[in-house]
C-alpha cells in the first residue's frame, strides 16, 4: 500500500433536492511522487461528484477532496441508506488502486398526485370515473381512497380498490362507481359534485373533485312524443264513443229521385269554366319554418367539432401548451427562447413551430410533410406526432414489455394516438390530455410516471404499421419510429377533426 485514507464522516445524510458534502483525506506513504485521480462508485456514483478530480501528492504529505452528494427530488433517490465508494487510481502504482467506502442515507419525501378521467361523468343510474393515483416520492405509498360530498349526500361510492400500495415512481387506477339515491325519471339533467380523496396517514386527505351529471330516464323529447300520443288517443276514443250515425237521413235520397221521376227532364246546366286564379293558393309552396327544418339546427348543438389544425385564431390550450415545453427544449434544433403566452399560438410560437416543421421536412425530404399537412407555424396531426417522436430522438427501438413499467408508454400511447385517429373523440380526448399532462411534467420538472404496456397499445402498434404497410410486429422499431419522428400519419391528405365536448382543454397550470 502506498496509500492511506480517511472518509470525514464516513456515514452521512442528505435531502433529496439538496446536497451534503464528505471530506476524503488521503496521504501519500510511498517513496516517489504520486498523482490521484478520483472515480465515484456504486449505485449513488450518478449523484456524487468529486473536487478536484485528482491531487498530486509528495511521499508522506497528506491532501484533502471534498465528496458532494446532490440526489434530485425525485422517485430515483430512493429514501434509506445507501453505501457507495470512491475509487483512488495512483499514476506511478496503478495495482496499488484502491476503494475508499462510505455510507449515505436519503431521507423520505413523500408527494402525490391524484387526477379524475374523465373529471365530468355522465349517467341515468351510475357514473364511472377512473381515479389515476401517482406516487412522485422516493418511498413506498400506503393510502386509502374514499368519496363523498361536504355540500349533499346525494350520491353511494363504490370504489375499487379502496387500499392501494404504490412504489416510488409508479401509478395505480382506482375504479370509481357513483349511484344516486334518488332517481331523476323525468325532467332536466341535475349535476351533482363528487370529491374523491387520498387518505394517507399523518398527512392531510388529498381531494380531487368531479362532476356527476345525472340524466333523467326519460328524456324531456320523448315525454312530450308520449303527452301528444296520449292527447290523440284520448281525443280519438272521445270522437268514437260520441259519433252518432245520421240515421235519419237514410231515407232522403230515395225520396228525392222518386219525385224527380214524375217531373219532366230539365236540360242539363252547361259547365262553366272556373277561374284559373282560383288553383294559385293551392299551388303556393308551403310557407317554411315548419317543425322537420328546426330540429336539424338542435341535432348539431349537441356534439361540438373542432377541425385540426390549430391555428392562432383557437384559443389557448394543452397541445399548444405541450408544443411550446417541448420547443422550449429545443426539439429539432429549433428553441423557443422569445417571450409567449402559455398555450397560444402567438407569433413567438409559430416561428418556432415552423423551425420545427421545415427541419424535420429538411431532415426526411419527401417523406415528411408537416408544413403542406398542416400549414406552416401550426399544430395538427403531424406536427403533434413529430414533436412527441422527439422524445425518441436518440433510440431506434423502444422496448416495451408487458410486465415491465417502463417511463415510454406514456410517450408512445401519445404519439400513436395522434398517428392512427383521424377523429378523435371523447375517449381519445381523455387519453391524450392525460398522457400530454404527464408529458409536460417530465420536461419541466422531470417527473416521468412509469406504466405497464397494455394490450391495447401494442394492438395500435400494429394498427400504425398496418397503416403504412409494415410488417405488423406490434414492437416500436426503427422503422416505425422514424415514420412517428417524420409525422406520418393515417390520411396524409386529411387535416382530422376533434369531436368532443371540449376539443380544446385548457392549459394546465
Amino acid at each position: 500500500m502506498t496509500t492511506w485514507t480517511s472518509l470525514e464522516p464516513a456515514s452521512t445524510t442528505v435531502d433529496p433536492g439538496s446536497s451534503t458534502t464528505v471530506r476524503l483525506r488521503l496521504r501519500n506513504t510511498g517513496d516517489v511522487v504520486d498523482e490521484y485521480r478520483f472515480e465515484a462508485v456504486g449505485d449513488v456514483a450518478p449523484y456524487v461528484s468529486v473536487e478536484p478530480p485528482s491531487i498530486r501528492l509528495f511521499p508522506g504529505t497528506t491532501g484533502v477532496v471534498e465528496l458532494t452528494f446532490a440526489p434530485p427530488r425525485t422517485s430515483d433517490a430512493t429514501a434509506g441508506p445507501h453505501p457507495y465508494g470512491v475509487r483512488i487510481l495512483p499514476t506511478e502504482h496503478p495495482e496499488a488502486t484502491t476503494v475508499a467506502e462510505g455510507n449515505v442515507t436519503f431521507t423520505t419525501f413523500m408527494e402525490v398526485r391524484a387526477e379524475l378521467v374523465p373529471q365530468t361523468v355522465k349517467g341515468r343510474f351510475r357514473g364511472r370515473p377512473k381515479l389515476a393515483v401517482d406516487n412522485l416520492g422516493n418511498t413506498v405509498l400506503t393510502a386509502s381512497i374514499g368519496g363523498g360530498d361536504k355540500a349533499s349526500d346525494d350520491l353511494s361510492y363504490e370504489i375499487v380498490p379502496s387500499n392501494v400500495q404504490i412504489q416510488p415512481g409508479r401509478a395505480a387506477f382506482v375504479d370509481a362507481t357513483l349511484k344516486p339515491r334518488q332517481i331523476t325519471w323525468a325532467g332536466s339533467k341535475q349535476e351533482r359534485p363528487y370529491e374523491l380523496s387520498v387518505r394517507r396517514s399523518g398527512f392531510e386527505p388529498l381531494a380531487v373533485n368531479g362532476t356527476y351529471v345525472q340524466r333523467s330516464v326519460l328524456p324531456f323529447w320523448m315525454m312530450t312524443t308520449l303527452s301528444l300520443l296520449l292527447a290523440l288517443t284520448i281525443t280519438g276514443l272521445v270522437l268514437w264513443f260520441t259519433y252518432k250515425a245520421p240515421v235519419r237521413t237514410l231515407a232522403q235520397p230515395k225520396m228525392e229521385q222518386a219525385a224527380a221521376a214524375e217531373l219532366p227532364e230539365e236540360p242539363p246546366e252547361q259547365p262553366t269554366e272556373k277561374p284559373t286564379q282560383e288553383a294559385a293558393p293551392s299551388e303556393q309552396p308551403e310557407a317554411s319554418g315548419g317543425g322537420g327544418q328546426e330540429k336539424e339546427p338542435e341535432e348539431e348543438k349537441k356534439v361540438e367539432k373542432g377541425p385540426l389544425p390549430i391555428t392562432s385564431e383557437d384559443k389557448p390550450n394543452l397541445f399548444v401548451q405541450f408544443a411550446q415545453v417541448r420547443l422550449v427544449t429545443g426539439a429539432g434544433g429549433c428553441k423557443l427562447t422569445a417571450t409567449h403566452t402559455v398555450g397560444k399560438l402567438d407569433d413567438a410560437t409559430r416561428k418556432a413551430v415552423k423551425c420545427f416543421q421545415e427541419s424535420q421536412d429538411s431532415k426526411y425530404g419527401a417523406f415528411s410533410q408537416l408544413v403542406k399537412n398542416d400549414g406552416a407555424g401550426n399544430i395538427g396531426r403531424s406536427t403533434m406526432t413529430a414533436l412527441l417522436a422527439s422524445h425518441f430522438a436518440a433510440v431506434k427501438t423502444v422496448e416495451l414489455k408487458p410486465d415491465e413499467f417502463s417511463p415510454e408508454v406514456l410517450w408512445a400511447r401519445n404519439a400513436l394516438l395522434w398517428g392512427t385517429q383521424a377523429e378523435i373523440d371523447d375517449g381519445d380526448m381523455d387519453l391524450a390530455v392525460y398522457a400530454t399532462k404527464a408529458n409536460i411534467d417530465y420536461l419541466r420538472k422531470g417527473i416521468q410516471p412509469k406504466e405497464k404496456p397494455t394490450q391495447g397499445l401494442f394492438d395500435r402498434i400494429k394498427e400504425y404499421q398496418r397503416l403504412f404497410q409494415a410488417e405488423q410486429t406490434g414492437v416500436l422499431d426503427e422503422l416505425t419510429l422514424n415514420k412517428l419522428k417524420l409525422g406520418w400519419i393515417n390520411g396524409q391528405d386529411k387535416p382530422g377533426t376533434v369531436i368532443a365536448k371540449d376539443w380544446l382543454p385548457a392549459p394546465m397550470e
